[in-house]
């Protein structure tokens, strides 16, 4: 199926194809294939081998030519120079926005519920991200599977901030969700547990190219 190409935005500054790996391991096999945009979400580490994770990500990334999304640990981010990050609703309870802000610190924020968006909104973020938009299996979530309206209805509360579309995609679902309002397609999965991640990037990679 080819891409409604009124549906696609021009001025997206990130890459419409935005993987989500837990380990450095996923970075070295997978960055070489062209990854342009990438998250590292990395849990219950011991922070000298976290500190380790990170510099190394940052470092295979930039010699990719490959924004590095840093998962959580803004502190580290601050320290460590990222320029990137993610953040979940509970990140915002504690962050210190103005020392990430102050550190030129760009910020992703994931969101559920309209309370959620709103609140999102009010910082300005450099992207938007609504999950899930199908069943996913990668972790228990209160929420239910938002569906394809509830793209469209956040990509016209966001405007011009990207927004992203995770939980549950697949290559038969991406263009649903991009011709629904998202800009971005985010996924973790759908390569992680493919019997071959290598040709799954390669075909994701294949069919957002009309995004960038």
């Amino acid at each position: 199926m080819k891409p409604n190409v009124s549906t696609i935005i021009k001025n997206n500054p990130l890459d419409p194809f935005y993987p989500v790996f837990d380990s450095v391991e996923w970075l070295c096999r997978l960055l070489p294939l062209g990854i342009k945009l990438v998250q590292l979400r990395i849990k219950s580490m011991p922070e000298t081998e976290l500190r380790k994770q990170i510099l190394l990500a940052k470092d295979l990334t930039e010699k990719a030519n490959c924004q590095l999304v840093l998962n959580d640990y803004w502190e580290l981010a601050i320290e460590l120079g990222c320029d990137f990050i993610h953040l979940g609703q509970e990140d915002l309870d504690v962050a210190d926005i103005d020392s990430i802000r102050q550190a030129k610190i760009k910020i992703g924020i994931s969101t559920h519920s309209k309370l959620e968006l709103e609140r999102a909104l009010k910082l300005d973020p450099e992207y938007i991200a609504l999950g899930p938009v199908y069943p996913t299996i990668l972790k228990k979530m209160p929420w239910a599977p938002q569906g394809l309206d509830r793209v469209t209805h956040w990509k016209s509360r966001v405007g011009n901030t990207p927004l992203v579309g995770i939980g549950g995609l697949s290559l038969l679902r991406a263009q649903g969700v991009f011709d629904a309002g998202a800009d971005v397609v985010a996924l973790v999965t759908d390569i992680t547990l493919n019997t071959n991640p290598e040709q799954q990037v390669r075909e994701w990679i294949k069919l957002t190219q009309p995004y960038r």
